[in-house]
C-alpha cells in the first residue's frame, strides 16, 4: 500500500456547500471508491479553500483510471465541477496535485532501529 496526498482549491465562497455534500456522499459513490482501490481516503478543508486529500492505495493510476470508467465518477465529477472555478475545464479528479512524500517517521525509525541493532 502507498500513501498519496492531493491539494486542490475549492471556491471559498461554497466552503459549507462543499462541507455539506461530502457529509453525505451518494452511496454509490462511496461503493465505487471501495471498489476502485481508494482505501482510508480523507479530505481536510483549510479556510481558504485549500483541500487536502490522502488515501492509501495499491496503484494510484489504477484506482484513477478504474474510477473514471464507473459511471458515477462521471455524474459526481459533474457535480463538483462548480466547487472548483480555477481548473476551468478539467474535471476535479484530473486537477489534483499529487504531492511528493518527503518524510515519514515509521520509516525512519525502522531504518535506525536497523543500524543501531
Amino acid at each position: 500500500m502507498t500513501y498519496v496526498c492531493f491539494t486542490l482549491q475549492v471556491d471559498p465562497a461554497k466552503l459549507d456547500e462543499y462541507r455539506a455534500v461530502h457529509a453525505d456522499v451518494w452511496p454509490e459513490m462511496l461503493r465505487a471508491l471501495a471498489a476502485t482501490g481508494w482505501h482510508d481516503y480523507r479530505l481536510f478543508l483549510r479556510p481558504d479553500g485549500l483541500l487536502v486529500g490522502t488515501l492509501q492505495t495499491d496503484d494510484f493510476a489504477a484506482a484513477q483510471e478504474a474510477m473514471a470508467r464507473t459511471e458515477v465518477n462521471a455524474r459526481w465529477q459533474a457535480a463538483m465541477a462548480g466547487f472548483f472555478p480555477t481548473l476551468g475545464e478539467s474535471r476535479p479528479d484530473e486537477g489534483m496535485l499529487v504531492l511528493d512524500q518527503v518524510f515519514h517517521l515509521e520509516e525512519q525509525l525502522d531504518s535506525l532501529q536497523a543500524i543501531e541493532s
